[in-house]
């Protein structure tokens, strides 16, 4: 089995490290000291699960590599518009394109039977630019559990979780998810494949689609956000809407507002990955997370009122950012 990773990050190269690690052929695909380390002295992992290296090949240059069986995207949802010029030498007939991100996903409409099936969303599919390079055809879900982050080039400081539950758009149990699910299982995973992947996707994005907006205009942990009362209302609020809109597409969620919010605040003062992002001065991740989301109850009709004041402030914390 031939596997790629595009951005080698922090989650992208314990990814690659663990597949690596369970017998698979590797492919890490890095920039600048980063590519460096790695290529030097391989991907060194510190997890509480216990510290390994991995020695996979690793490269800036996806020509080098050639078509693979898969390939893993560990950018930044808004990369995946431009991202062409990185996947497309390692696409061959039956390559399977494999995107760990946050949101919702370019290809959530596809093979999803019902009024809405094959609707595009712009936010996560501008003008069909993602769908162009990144054919929904190919497209493998997946849900991304673990925590991680670079400590220094070349060294993944991996915090909690091992799960990567993975699923097809059309909720078949595929022979290519079953191969990569057992890939991943002897690398030291969790890769559950599920048929009702989405259900997933919106658990998750209950705690993305209020949590990460709410901390970046706070500057606020998730604990801090979960102690405060009011705050933590707001949080609830959108949560409950966020299950609103799934019901409406079809997704019903195994998973009470409470029992996700206790969830958030156990994490303790961690701060969210769009936190980071703001104080780091990179783009947030605005698009995948809640934009898309908005759209969807603009599609279905859903009120989300308090989701959309959130969204509202945040969109005009990151244009301002940017104009600045």
């Amino acid at each position: 089995m031939r596997i790629a990773v595009v951005g080698a990050g922090a989650i992208g190269a314990y990814w690659g490290a663990a597949l690596w690690r369970g017998g698979a052929e590797v492919h890490l695909i890095a920039r600048k000291a980063h590519l460096e380390a790695m290529r030097r002295d391989g991907v060194r992992v510190l997890s509480p699960r216990g510290d390994f290296t991995a020695r996979p090949h690793v490269t800036g240059d996806p020509a080098e590599i050639g078509p693979v069986d898969y390939v893993l995207l560990g950018l930044k949802a808004y990369s995946y518009p431009g991202c062409g010029p990185l996947v497309a030498p390692l696409l061959g007939p039956d390559t399977a394109v494999v995107a760990g991100q946050n949101g919702i996903p370019w290809w959530y409409f596809h093979k999803l039977a019902g009024p809405y099936e094959g609707r595009r969303i712009e936010a996560v599919d501008p003008g069909g630019a993602t769908s162009a390079v990144l054919p929904p055809e190919r497209a493998i879900g997946c849900v991304v559990y673990p925590a991680s982050v670079i400590e220094s080039p070349g060294v993944i400081r991996h915090l909690e979780g091992t799960r990567f539950s993975i699923g097809e758009p059309s909720g078949e149990i595929s022979a290519r998810c079953t191969a990569l699910s057992e890939a991943m299982i002897a690398g030291g995973l969790k890769s559950p494949v599920e048929a009702r992947l989405r259900d997933d996707i919106w658990i998750k994005l209950m705690g993305n689609a209020s949590f990460n907006p709410i901390s970046a205009l706070t500057r606020a942990t998730m604990a801090e956000i979960y102690e405060h009362l009011p705050t933590r209302h707001v949080a609830a609020q959108v949560m409950e809407e966020v299950l609103d809109i799934a019901a409406r597409v079809g997704s019903k969620p195994d998973m009470t507002v409470e029992r996700r919010l206790r969830g958030a605040g156990n994490v303790g003062h961690h701060k969210t990955s769009m936190l980071q992002d703001l104080e780091a001065g990179k783009e947030l991740e605005l698009d995948a997370l809640v934009t898309a989301v908005v759209e969807i109850a603009d599609m279905t009709g859903a009120p989300a009122p308090t989701l959309r004041t959130v969204y509202a402030a945040t969109a005009l914390l990151a244009q301002t950012r940017a104009g600045r």
